[in-house]
């Protein structure tokens, strides 16, 4: 048995000279495979016809370029797409393709189930099965089919990044470095639900937008809708964000999924007015969609509007972020890949 090729998705270009230079090649090489596989999005090394053949077939004896194709594709009423992409580990992850009128937006899974465990959400309850590689990552943008339509991308999709940070700031480096898809940080939202050391790490070494997942401001009852809140407070989370800037370029944001009855209420929207004080942000609101055996429920549009009403009328800005691919099970919270598909392709 021969030993399992390695990927070249997902390389930087010190690493691809590198791949260059072990195989006997000029470093210049390395140059020219990171403009076939970030520009050109080759399917096959043979495809890199500025390689001599001989230096193509010593690359594709040892390397793959490790892109896959989507699997399954489930369309929406209101354009949303979710895609489902195989992964090295032979799982998969569901992808959200979702298209607006001048833009349109690519959610990422960072890893196959989650660890996070939150309440009301559907990859926490598959549990976790492995971190996805940079490689698995951005397969999810090469491989998309509207790929080149692609104005954003937001890591909202299965996982918590900051859980498999080394990862995601790899992915990001390719998206925003010169070598790569050349990106303005500007464009890629990373969310968390905050974890210590990690969140830190990521606002140092990366200038792409942060997204914290808040759904609640108390912090026994954000304990139990997110086990993670015991590890790293919403308090904690915000003290340490006071100390980066975002007035300029970077954008913060706050994520908040209203539960009717829950996180409602005059006291709660008090506790975020208070919470983010002084921090340039925004809270993005957003409707709840449930899922099976959880006891928690949606608000209706008044109560949403209500509660936005409350937090722009006290000087945080605030929306009410439009619900897409319901129906297919690509909003918020509803992504899960548990069930095994294999019987389902025949």
């Amino acid at each position: 048995m021969g030993t399992a090729k390695k990927y070249l998705l997902g390389m930087t270009l010190g690493e691809l000279k590198e791949v260059a230079k072990s195989l006997g090649m000029p470093a210049f090489t390395g140059g020219q495979m990171a403009k076939w596989l970030y520009s050109q999005h080759v399917k096959s090394i043979d495809e890199m016809t500025n390689i001599s053949k001989a230096n193509r077939e010593k690359l594709a004896a040892e390397y793959e370029i490790g892109c896959k194709e989507p699997i399954d594709a489930q369309h929406s009423k209101d354009g949303t797409i979710k895609y489902l992409f195989p992964t090295d580990s032979g799982k998969f992850v569901e992808t959200v393709y979702i298209p607006e009128e001048d833009r349109a937006t690519l959610c990422v899974s960072s890893q196959i189930g989650c660890k996070m465990n939150c309440l009301f959400c559907q990859t926490g309850k598959q549990g976790f099965e492995g971190n996805l590689s940079a490689t698995d990552i951005l397969n999810q943008i090469y491989s998309l089919p509207e790929r080149d339509k692609l104005t954003n991308i937001v890591f909202m999709g299965q996982g918590e990044p900051m859980d498999n940070l080394d990862n995601v700031l790899r992915t990001t480096e390719v998206l925003t470095a010169d070598f790569g898809y050349a990106w303005s940080p500007k464009r890629i939202t990373v969310s968390s639900v905050g974890i210590k050391g990690k969140l830190k790490r990521f606002l140092e070494e990366s200038n792409c937008h942060v997204a914290i997942s808040m759904h609640s401001p108390l912090h026994e009852q954000r304990s139990e809708l997110m086990p993670a809140e015991r590890g790293m407070s919403i308090e904690s989370i915000v003290e340490l964000l006071s100390n980066y800037d975002f007035s300029h370029q970077r954008r913060l944001s706050f994520e908040y999924i209203v539960f009717k009855g829950v996180n409602d209420s005059e006291e709660h929207a008090k506790a975020i007015v208070k919470l983010v004080r002084g921090i340039e942000c925004r809270v993005n609101l957003i409707r709840f969609h449930p899922i099976p055996n959880i006891p928690l429920h949606g608000v209706d549009d008044h109560k949403m509007e209500q509660f936005r009403n409350y937090l722009t009328q006290h000087g945080v800005f605030t929306t009410i972020r439009a619900s897409r691919g319901q129906d297919i099970f690509a909003a918020c919270g509803l992504l899960s890949t548990a069930k095994k598909i294999a019987g389902e392709r025949r």
